[in-house]
């Protein structure tokens, strides 16, 4: 079972719901260990003095910010302490707001928030219970802030049916702006009207119902058959890279090639049943069914637009 990384009560007005934070994620990555090429001698990391080279206890070491120009500014954990925010006993939400205006890129890390194994009773879970459904109800969720070893966050707590939902947020001046860190940023293109439907077909031919099972990290899944075998002593043959494909020359040809190839796969995988994802019957939509809904307008919008307008469009797309 999992463990409570941190207890207390989430605050809202004069309501106090008592409450325990448990990790909604695990990260699953392979970690090695560092050894000397061509024998079992691990590698050790220290804490060395660039000056004189010798060990220092963690206990002697302070920290230091960069001001640049090889200047610092030396920061003793006495006095980082002075101004830290102190260990929070509540998560203080401070408005209600629609999911839909965070912007996902603010989100950082998961975590579940359940009545508390002890000292909790009935009382606790009957308000969690309550602030559950309501936030439901209302569609709803809640921004709050609270200490977690010794950080402050900014979070953002979500209802689901069996559970409150928290995720720690970054905060604005974290996030970086694309237009003004990328230099191929915002984009001026041109392309035609038979394009753009092209794309559109493509995008509707490989529209799926989400299903988080389906989806593998094949990376680690190969990585752990790669350990097995060398356990095992059987002879790893590496292979060549395979060379990185030819950048698009024409941009409708690669589209419809790209639809004949989903409609290709779609037809081998017709007989198959009981697949995740797709349309409301569970079946992914094939080429040829979005085909048809392109058809059966195909005298309307579309093809007017078409004809009202055959020089290319210029799409100029600006990050919001």
């Amino acid at each position: 079972m999992a463990r409570a990384v941190w207890t207390g009560s989430l605050s809202f007005g004069l309501v106090n719901v008592p409450v325990a934070l448990f990790s909604a994620t695990e990260e699953k990555s392979i970690h090695f260990n560092q050894f000397q090429a061509g024998s079992s001698d691990r590698i050790r990391n220290k804490r060395v003095n660039e000056r004189t080279g010798e060990e220092v206890p963690y206990q002697d070491i302070a920290k230091g910010f960069d001001l640049g120009g090889g200047e610092y500014v030396i920061l003793s954990p006495e006095e980082i302490a002075s101004v830290a925010p102190g260990r929070s006993k509540t998560i203080d939400v401070s408005s209600f707001v629609d999911l839909a205006q965070i912007d996902p890129v603010y989100f950082e890390r998961t975590y579940y928030l359940a009545p508390p194994a002890k000292g909790g009773g009935k009382g606790a879970e009957r308000a969690y219970s309550l602030l559950r459904e309501a936030m439901l109800q209302a569609n709803k969720v809640a921004l709050a802030t609270f200490v977690l070893r010794e950080k402050q966050y900014l979070v953002a707590i979500r209802p689901r049916a069996d559970a409150l939902v928290m995720e720690t947020l970054l905060y604005a001046d974290e996030v970086r702006n694309p237009d003004e860190e990328i230099d191929s940023l915002p984009v001026e293109a041109e392309w035609s009207p038979k394009e753009l439907e092209m794309a559109e077909m493509l995008i509707d031919s490989m529209t799926t119902k989400w299903d988080p099972d389906e989806y593998h990290d094949t990376y680690r899944e190969r990585l752990e058959d790669l350990i097995e075998k060398k356990r095992s002593g059987a002879v790893v043959t590496v292979e060549p890279q395979a060379p990185e494909g030819a950048p698009v020359v024409d941009l409708l040809k690669a589209l419809e090639a790209s639809v004949r190839a989903t409609r290709r796969e779609s037809s081998s995988s017709s007989g198959s049943s009981g697949r995740a994802g797709g349309t409301k019957n569970g079946t992914k939509k094939t080429a040829e069914a979005a085909a048809a809904e392109k058809q059966g307008s195909a005298d309307k919008p579309v093809a007017k637009r078409a004809a009202q307008k055959r020089a290319p469009t210029t799409a100029r797309r600006k990050a919001s």
